[in-house]
């Protein structure tokens, strides 16, 4: 049952052999420099004597730092609008002040015109009896008959 199975015998054939073939590689197509971007060409002499020559390369410069103000826009706009704010306090207290005293002005000059017009007003309504044609009479001793007063 366990018995190992038979493999039929397989014919085996010359391998083939590939050859590589070399891939080309085409030059690229020269760039065109522009007259104003050609760099400067350097030579260097070793101390063994050989020379290197090679385009000299400009050393990259940081962009320089904005110097930051010592107090930033932010600080100094909250400050102005403190003035403004205090200014503002100020010109509202005089205001509310003006109008104190012109309400405390209105209100005498109405005052003063009701007690003059009242008085004008009392003088006339108290002389009102005296402007009449009749006579004062001054009654002592009257004896009143038919209507009539005598003395």
């Amino acid at each position: 049952m366990n018995e190992p199975t038979r493999r039929p015998a397989t014919v085996t054939a010359a391998p083939e052999v590939h050859q590589l073939t070399p891939i080309v590689v085409q030059p690229a197509a020269p760039a065109i420099v522009q007259p104003h971007t050609v760099p400067s060409v350097a030579s260097v002499v070793l101390p063994d004597g050989r020379i290197v020559t090679g385009y000299a390369i400009d050393p990259v410069q940081p962009e320089p730092v904005a110097a930051k103000p010592v107090v930033t826009r932010a600080a100094v706009n909250i400050a102005l609008g403190g003035v403004g704010f205090l200014a503002m306090c100020g010109g509202l207290l005089l205001l509310t002040t003006f109008i104190a005293a012109l309400t405390a002005l209105i209100t005498q000059l109405i005052t003063l015109a009701a007690v003059l017009f009242g008085g004008c007003i009392a003088v006339q309504v108290l002389n009102a009896g005296s402007r009449g044609g009749g006579t004062t009479v001054n009654i002592r001793k009257a004896v009143i008959k038919r209507n009539h007063f005598h003395r």
